[in-house]
């Protein structure tokens, strides 16, 4: 009811302006404070603009709302949108939208592939910057909040009209490469001179053998900081020793990704070097840069350290390096930056976990102060919480190591498919394999990415694989199994297509049970909008499983396929349009719906 509640809003407006001319504040107007009603009994929507307005008019709330319900209802296209107004407590404008209204909105709605969500209209990039895994090293538990939570987010983005850059800023740079390189070119030398000469197989395996000889050998260490300076200076040997690595690494991040259906571009940190130097130069010249103990520095402004003196945020170190926030100031100045040295965004996203907040913090406040943002420009951290055990501590595995994300979406697989084959077998029905695997495969992952993202993301959550995968409550199991049920109940109706004589013709409700589904149906296009603007994809979550309960106590107090006409095509249009907006909302939240289950 997005664009209602934009049309009442200019109409109350109108009102309140037309009704204390001499009163109107000079920017913008009234305001007349518009929300969605607290309680179905109030209506639809709730104007409180009256009571704020009560000292600078000297007069009653409930005087000033009445002045103001007078205005509205002289005004012919307020009485063709809503029922007459009501005033309550101190002074509140109830506001109900007359039911054909509400009906020509679910017919509208039925004939849009996007469910009545408006595109916005834009051309700048949004820049989703998720994921972010390191290299040679396996993605784990932790990487799946980051991964699942972007993608939503960059779906919900998408589906709104904003071009998506959606980035995957992988640690492919440092000094850890330094021990890499020097172990590869001593146990594999020949994977430099042959293409696929040797097959680095398990990577952390690799990865922990190098870190066991940097800590043990003092040669080995020595040689290996030797090695990081010439890969930073070009060494062609060296470049091509970290491309291999590279290559296996992005090979292996590539499988979780195709399983998870996760779109992204890599942008390494090794891509901002060259705009390392013009980061300096730029802050230098902004008059930012401090020299403190022979590194450069940013002290930031407001944020002090236990000794009650600002935090600086290290730019360069006193032996001319550089580090990971150098890095994130680079990337920041290029995705504000105009092309072709830049992305144009006007909108930059960091999905990664509350730890980093600090970090984001420093160098969001040290990118505004060098002036790299554009005055629309939004700059935002996406933080989240910890995944944990059942007891309540970070996830680990019985060996206390962390949990490798490849070996936790193939348990939930396994999971999924000992339930069905459970249920399959209580049912006495019979499936041939295919669709076992199938349907395993995307409940499994369905239950992994929805008890992530129903979740408030800043807070922590215990994994558990029983509640996830349970058919009943807030769950991906149920919510896909309710799109099975509410489809057949629309293909039984005959009411497949939008083309479908349900959505050709006039719409007919009478029933509360009726237009409270109405009602839910049509706040789609506000959660959506809100998830948008606040980034929890929660919220749509919240509200698909609303939905799917509005709908059940509507069919189990309200006959469909026995109804008659013209209830019958009315309610069957209901069951359609629930089943298209469940479809696309989890479609947006990365979950492919089944046709059974």
């Amino acid at each position: 009811m997005l664009r209602i509640a934009e049309t009442l809003e200019a109409q109350l407006r109108a009102a309140m302006e037309r009704a204390f001319p001499e009163a109107a504040p000079p920017a913008g107007g009234f305001d007349p404070q518009l929300a969605p009603a607290s309680k179905p009994e109030f209506g639809d929507f709730q104007a409180n603009g009256a009571l704020p307005l009560a000292k600078p008019l000297g007069q009653p709330p409930r005087a000033i709302a009445t002045a103001v319900v007078e205005q509205l209802k002289a005004d012919p296209s307020f009485a063709e949108l809503c029922l007459e107004p009501q005033i309550a407590g101190p002074g509140f404008i109830n506001l109900t939208l007359r039911p054909e209204r509400l009906a020509a909105e679910v017919q509208a709605c039925l004939q849009d592939q996007r469910l009545g969500v408006p595109a916005v209209q834009g051309n700048t990039p949004v820049v989703v910057d998720f994921s972010s895994p390191n290299i040679a090293k396996e993605m784990h538990v932790g990487h799946l909040r980051s991964t699942i939570i972007g993608d939503s987010l960059a779906r919900v983005l998408e589906f709104r009209g904003h071009p998506v850059l959606r980035l995957n800023h992988v640690g492919d740079w440092g000094t850890q490469f330094g021990m890499l390189i020097t172990h590869l070119k001593q146990v594999a030398p020949e994977a430099l001179n042959t293409a696929d000469a040797v097959d680095l197989g398990d990577l952390v395996a690799f990865y922990r053998q190098a870190k066991q000889r940097f800590d043990d050998d003092e040669a080995f260490q020595a040689t290996s900081r030797e090695e990081v300076v010439k890969l930073q200076g070009g060494d062609p040997v060296s470049l091509k020793a970290w491309g291999l690595l590279c290559d296996q690494s992005r090979r292996e991040f590539q499988k979780i990704y195709d399983r998870l259906d996760i779109r992204l571009s890599e942008r390494g940190e090794s891509f901002y070097n060259p705009y390392l130097e013009a980061v300096v130069a730029d802050l230098e010249a902004a008059g930012l840069l401090v020299v403190d103990d022979g590194a450069r520095c940013v002290f930031l402004e407001g944020v002090s350290g236990k000794d009650g003196k600002p935090l600086p945020v290290i730019v360069q170190k006193s032996d001319g390096g550089f580090n990971y926030a150098t890095t994130d100031l680079a990337a920041i100045r290029y995705r504000f930056g105009a092309a072709p040295d830049g992305d144009g965004a006007r909108r930059v996203i960091y999905v990664t976990d509350a730890g980093q907040a600090n970090h984001f913090a420093g160098v969001f406040q040290v990118a505004r102060r060098a002036g790299w943002l554009p005055e629309d420009g939004r700059l935002e951290h996406v933080p989240f919480g910890l995944v944990q055990g059942e007891d309540g501590k970070k996830l680990k595995t019985r060996a206390g190591d962390t949990v490798r994300l490849r070996d936790l979406l193939d348990e939930a697989v396994e999971r999924a498919e000992a339930d069905l084959r459970r249920r399959l077998d209580e049912e006495g029905r019979s499936e041939d394999e295919a669709f076992i695997q199938h349907v395993a495969t995307t409940v499994g992952l369905a239950a992994v990415k929805y008890a992530d993202l129903s979740q408030n993301r800043i807070t922590n959550y215990q994994f558990s694989f029983d509640r996830m995968l349970a058919l009943q409550g807030n769950t991906a199991p149920y919510l896909l199994y309710a799109v099975v049920r509410i489809a057949g109940i629309a293909r039984k109706g005959g009411d497949l297509e939008g083309s479908s004589s349900a959505a050709a013709q006039p719409l007919s409700f009478s029933e509360p049970q009726e237009w409270a589904l109405v009602r839910e149906l049509l706040k789609f296009d506000a959660v959506i909008a809100e998830v948008e603007e606040e980034l929890l994809p929660n919220r749509l979550c919240t509200y698909l499983f609303e939905l799917s309960q509005v709908f059940n106590r509507f069919y189990d107090q309200v006959p469909v396929l026995k109804a008659e006409e013209p209830a019958r095509s009315s309610r069957l249009a209901l069951c359609r349009l629930t089943a298209d907006t469940l479809k696309l909302g989890l479609g947006l939240l990365g979950i492919p719906t089944l046709e059974r289950m």
